[in-house]
C-alpha cells in the first residue's frame, strides 16, 4: 500500500524532528507483495487500518518513538515494496539497518516459501548483526490458513530469528513484534559494546547519514 497523508502527519513530522531520544534504530519491513507490510506499519505508527490495497511504490517510511528499558528509542521504520522490479531499490536501504521484520501471509504458502530468499538478502546486504523477527501476518484469517504455526516457528528457529504471528487488522501482536525487535537489538548492542557500532545506532543528537529526502517533508532522520 502507498503511504497517504492523514491528520496524523503533523504529529509524525514533529516526532521525526524531535531530538529528545536515547537511541535511533533503522528498521525495515520486508516480504512479498500483499503480505500486509504497510497495514502493519500503519497499525503500529498510527493505530489505523484500511482494507484497501495499493502496492507500495519503491520505499517509504514512518517515525515512531517508544520506551524500552527506561530508554527513549526513536524508530525509523521503512516500508518496502515487495515486487521484484523494486528489489534493486529496496536492497540499497538495507545498509545500516539494525532490524528487520520479515513478513509472510499465513494464508499464502507462496509468501512463506519466499522467506528463505528474503533471509538471504538480509544476510547479503545488511550489517552482520542485524536482528530479525519473522512475522506471520493476517492471523485474523485463521479459517483460510495455509501455513501452520509450527512451520513458521521451525523456519524462524532454523534461521535464528524471533517469531510471531500477528494481525494488523485486529491489532494482535503488532506492538509486541516491535518491542521484541527493539529488545533483541539492545541485547546485541550490549553484547557488542566494545565493537564499533553501525551508522544507524544513533545516540541522542546524531542523525542517519544515508537517509534521503522524501515527499513527506525533510530529511528521513
Amino acid at each position: 500500500m502507498a503511504l497517504a497523508r492523514d491528520p496524523g502527519v503533523g504529529q509524525e513530522q514533529r516526532d521525526a524532528a524531535d531530538q529528545n531520544f536515547d537511541f535511533m534504530f533503522k528498521v525495515l519491513i520486508i516480504g512479498n507483495s500483499s503480505v500486509g507490510k504497510t497495514s502493519f506499519l500503519f497499525r503500529f505508527a498510527d493505530d489505523s487500518f484500511t482494507s484497501a490495497f495499493v502496492s507500495t511504490v519503491g520505499i517509504d517510511f514512518k517515525v515512531k518513538t517508544i520506551y524500552r528499558n527506561d530508554k527513549r528509542v526513536k524508530l525509523q521504520i521503512w516500508d518496502t515494496a515487495g515486487q521484484e522490479r523494486y528489489r534493486t531499490i529496496t536492497t540499497a536501504y538495507y545498509r545500516g539497518a539494525m532490524g528487520f521484520l520479515l513478513m509472510y501471509d499465513i494464508t499464502s504458502q507462496e509468501t512463506f516459501c519466499a522467506v528463505q530468499d528474503w533471509a538471504t538478502q538480509i544476510k547479503t546486504y545488511s550489517w552482520d548483526s542485524a536482528q530479525v523477527v519473522l512475522v506471520g501476518n493476517k492471523l485474523d484469517l485463521e479459517d483460510d490458513r495455509q501455513v501452520p504455526t509450527e512451520d513458521g516457528r521451525r523456519v524462524a528457529r532454523e534461521l535464528g530469528f524471533q517469531f510471531f504471528e500477528a494481525s494488523a487488522k485486529d491489532n494482535i501482536n503488532v506492538k509486541q513484534v516491535f518491542d521484541k525487535l527493539v529488545d533483541v537489538i539492545c541485547e546485541k548492542m550490549n553484547e557488542s559494546v566494545d565493537e564499533a557500532a553501525p551508522p544507524s545506532v544513533s545516540p541522542k543528537g546524531d542523525a542517519l547519514k544515508d537517509a534521503p529526502v522524501t515527499s513527506q517533508g525533510g530529511c528521513a532522520c
